[in-house]
């Protein structure tokens, strides 16, 4: 069953589409309809792009997290105990091991962004310790990388 902010967005915009009173007046050939193509192609983006049980303000509100995102998300629980330096330096750095030099550096460079001092500098000391264990270990497995020829 759809929750009622699941369905409220396809709810207004059709209420929009029908509705006389429109950001441009329905009576403007051509220019009056406009807005409400507008509206339904954001609607038909918002419908083939939305997964399941994701609320449509979760796509504004930064909650999907992954390498497209800005800003760090807090580490996982598991991530807490965990000895980065004997992990895989492609894990590492989120790559294949038939990555290009280039694609060596920008994924360093990514990587090195997100585990920043300053970017973390708002969480915890703990989640701050953390970043900083997994900074190191990324600049290490850099270094590696660089050492093997690639």
């Amino acid at each position: 069953m759809l929750a009622l902010r699941q369905i409220l967005p396809i709810v207004l915009a059709v209420l929009y589409v029908i509705s006389p009173v429109d950001a441009i007046p329905d009576f403007l050939p051509g220019l009056g309809w406009l807005d409400d193509l507008i509206v339904l192609g954001v609607l038909a983006w918002y419908l083939m792009t939305r997964k399941p049980g994701q609320s449509p303000w979760d796509m504004f509100r930064g909650r999907r997290r992954g390498p497209w995102t800005r800003g760090p998300a807090a580490p996982p629980p598991e991530d807490l105990g965990t000895d980065f330096s004997r992990l895989d330096p492609y894990a590492l750095l989120e790559i294949g091991p038939q990555a290009s030099p280039d694609e060596i550096k920008a994924a360093y460079r990514r990587a090195v962004t997100r585990y920043h001092p300053d970017k973390v500098a708002h969480l915890g000391k703990e989640f701050q310790e953390l970043a900083h264990r997994k900074l190191l270990a990324i600049q290490q497995a850099y270094q590696t990388l660089q050492g093997n020829g690639h």
